[in-house]
């Protein structure tokens, strides 16, 4: 049976294009009423993302919010009635070494994902628990999960988006609303001369929002972390070895000890920890590729 979300309404930030402009269609799809966002300067784009929702039968409408402007986040959610469902979805980017990188671009990728999510999520938050349902998606990446060069502000707005999501699932459950968080791996402006086409027509954002939908369903799970993309789906995980004990041990020896079995500290027996994000793009590519 077909995840349905009729009755729901629904929140997609930053929705305009890309990402958002495809989670937006397919929740309209499974049934739902969205309020497509975005920044009042892409206004436009957000209503053509409406028609297209409106021309395909769904409801829709647009609103145009920086997710930085509490006021204006709250007038969205006012407007937009009882919310089940919110897609924290806005982004950007400001990409340089950590050594050429101002403090302005990193507190700026800080707050528009970070605080943005954390604003738009407030918003919502009290009115889902009061009416025990709930379903909420934090964008996270594989930049914040692995670590991408050139990449210290948005890796690190992106993971502190997966300790948001731990806590607020765990706080969230007794009122059934369940938080989780995507990783999607899809083709942007910088990937174009990066990949050649067989993989960027592999990479598009359409192939990322069924995980999406699956995470904002009835029966959603919580706590999870989804990495989806080329029609590939992975669970990331935050995990913990066995590890040793170093009781007994003179500090001093117990540091040498630790460093004498940092292979044993981290044996992951089946588990694996990929060494940056290019290889969640790498194993959904080669699923697709049939390698």
């Amino acid at each position: 049976m077909a995840v349905s979300l009729k009755g729901r309404t629904a929140i997609v930030t930053g929705a305009g294009g890309g990402l958002g402009r495809t989670h937006a269609l397919l929740l309209a799809r499974a049934g739902a009423r969205v309020i497509v966002n975005d920044i009042p300067q892409s206004l436009a784009n957000a209503q053509a993302v409406v028609g297209e929702i409106q021309a395909a039968g769904g409801q829709a409408e647009a609103f145009g919010a920086s997710v930085t402007d509490e006021a204006a986040v709250a007038e969205m959610v006012a407007k937009a009635g009882t919310v089940d469902i919110l897609v924290n979805n806005a982004g950007i980017l400001r990409d340089k070494s950590f050594s050429k990188m101002d403090l302005a671009d990193f507190r700026l990728v800080m707050d528009v994902h970070l605080m943005g999510s954390v604003i738009c999520t407030k918003a919502v938050w009290d009115g889902m628990r009061e009416r025990n349902y709930g379903r909420i998606v934090m964008t996270t990446s594989s930049s914040g999960l692995y670590g991408n060069f050139g990449q210290s502000n948005y890796g690190a707005a992106k993971m502190a988006l997966v300790g948001f999501m731990q806590t607020l699932s765990l706080e969230g459950a007794k009122n059934n609303v369940k938080v989780n968080c995507l990783a999607p791996t899809a083709r942007t402006a910088m990937t174009e001369n990066l990949l050649p086409p067989q993989a960027l027509a592999l990479l598009g954002p359409e192939f990322v929002s069924p995980a999406l939908l699956a995470l904002v369903a009835e029966n959603a799970p919580t706590r999870t972390i989804l990495a989806a993309g080329a029609q590939g789906v992975e669970a990331a995980q935050i995990t913990l070895t066995k590890g040793i004990s170093i009781k007994g041990l003179d500090d001093l020896d117990a540091a040498q000890a630790i460093l004498d079995r940092l292979g044993k500290i981290g044996d992951l027996a089946t588990a694996t920890v990929p060494g940056s994000g290019l290889e969640q793009g790498q194993v959904e590519l080669g699923k697709a590729l049939g390698a």
